[in-house]
């Protein structure tokens, strides 16, 4: 098992190129299920997740090859189960179960567990389904899907913390080939959810309304196959943001979409940074005494969840007081106690941290708990006087595409070893 040592104090400078979004990819790659016809998917990025879906999809029956972040896949033939033992590395892995549902009329899924940042179930994703037609059930582990056939409906999708990014993905790939008109009413407005509307769309769907919280699906006989590329990755580009602003460099991200960030570019704006948007560019700059900021999680184009580990680790560092109400995962405040190891003076109220900012953080043995954590403990000991030896690197592995390798070109120190 790998650990990452940062070695802080060294300032961040120069260009970093954003990787293909795992969250975009995964679905996608998923609906590749949905047509027998070769479907070829560009900007993949080499992620252990990746791998996991990849490894799902051809348990499934289908054709995989994969050179240079080019992914192809041939589904001629499918089998409709995936067990336990290829699904319990990833959550994302039922997102297969929409895909199969449309093309077979049946799917069995095991369940790939619960989650450290909360309990994400997926009764929407089974509700959705539900108003196609089909009857679920659970069964010793395995969400079992059979439909004699698909018909359209109005699903609303909204959960207790807001609309579900994968339930709406997965609802999605089913309704595409269900006979009939299917409404998705409080559909997650996330930039990946636009891109698989994109992508399926070009295998011959008829989606419209993807990135509104209405989505209207007229279903198809069938699909066929298409090409296409993956969307940069929203949260690796704002990650390295917060790098930059940590640091207090001149950081310049290539191959980033500017408009899916407007929430973490006004909150870094708050705080003082300078920040240019160019076209398909992002280039912060430090300041030498950011302002403290108050911020609240929120579906998208609110700030995003996945985005709160970071701030915490820059705020952190930040003179003043700060806030982050954590309205999507109110658990999701696992990097907290680590932090505090750093040095860093944060205390929990139910869903809400408030951060006292300190002058500086030491590094220490930290023990990363889910992927965004992990991420956040590297930011912080960027920083932080000596070495921070970053534990269970496995979860940055699973979103982050070299992490270490990328902010190393940007200056830092950073040694990845056997743990």
């Amino acid at each position: 098992m790998d650990k990452i040592l940062v070695h802080g104090g060294h300032p961040l400078n120069g260009t970093v190129r954003v990787s293909g979004s795992k969250n975009s990819a995964l679905p996608i790659l998923a609906a590749a299920l949905l047509t027998r016809q070769p479907c070829v998917i560009s900007n993949v990025p080499d992620l252990s997740d990746i791998n996991y879906m990849l490894q799902i999809l051809s348990h499934l029956g289908a054709h995989v090859e994969r050179a240079s972040g080019v992914v192809r896949i041939e589904a001629e033939k499918l089998k409709t189960e995936a067990p336990y033992e290829i699904v319990r590395k990833m959550r994302a892995s039922v997102c297969v179960l929409g895909p199969l549902l449309g093309r077979e009329r049946e799917a069995t899924v095991s369940l790939p567990g619960g989650c450290v940042i909360g309990d994400r179930p997926i009764d929407l994703h089974l509700k959705g389904f539900e108003a196609l037609g089909a009857v679920s059930r659970i069964e010793h582990g395995n969400v079992k899907l059979f439909a004699k056939e698909l018909r359209g409906a109005t699903v609303n999708l909204r959960g207790k913390q807001g609309p579900t990014v994968l339930g709406t993905d997965n609802v999605m790939m089913a309704a595409v080939l269900a006979e009939g008109t299917t409404v998705i009413e409080s559909a997650a407005a996330e930039p990946e959810v636009v891109d698989l509307a994109n992508f399926l769309n070009k295998m011959g769907a008829k989606i419209e309304g993807a990135g509104t919280r209405r989505i209207v699906i007229e279903g198809v006989p069938e699909l066929h196959g298409a090409e296409h590329e993956v969307i940069p990755d929203r949260i690796e580009a704002g990650t390295y943001l917060v790098a930059g602003a940590i640091m207090g460099g001149d950081v310049m991200l290539r191959r980033v979409d500017p408009t899916h960030l407007g929430a973490l570019i006004d909150a870094l704006r708050q705080s003082g940074y300078a920040i240019e948007v160019g076209t398909g560019t992002l280039r912060i700059k430090g300041h030498p005494s950011p302002t403290p900021v108050q911020l609240t999680t929120e579906p998208y184009p609110g700030f995003p969840t996945d985005m709160q580990a970071q701030m915490c680790a820059l705020l952190s560092q930040t003179s003043g007081i700060s806030v982050i109400s954590e309205t999507i995962f109110p658990q999701r405040f696992m990097h907290v106690s680590e932090l505090k190891r750093m040095g860093a003076d944060i205390s929990l109220d139910g869903h809400t941290a408030i951060i006292k900012g300190v002058e500086k953080m030491s590094g220490a043995p930290v023990m990363a708990s889910d992927l965004r954590a992990s991420a956040a403990l590297v930011l912080a000991g960027l920083r932080a006087d000596g070495v921070t030896e970053v534990n269970r690197v496995y979860h940055i592995d699973r979103g982050y595409e070299s992490i270490d390798e990328k902010l190393n070109q940007l200056g830092a120190r950073i040694e990845r070893m056997k743990a």
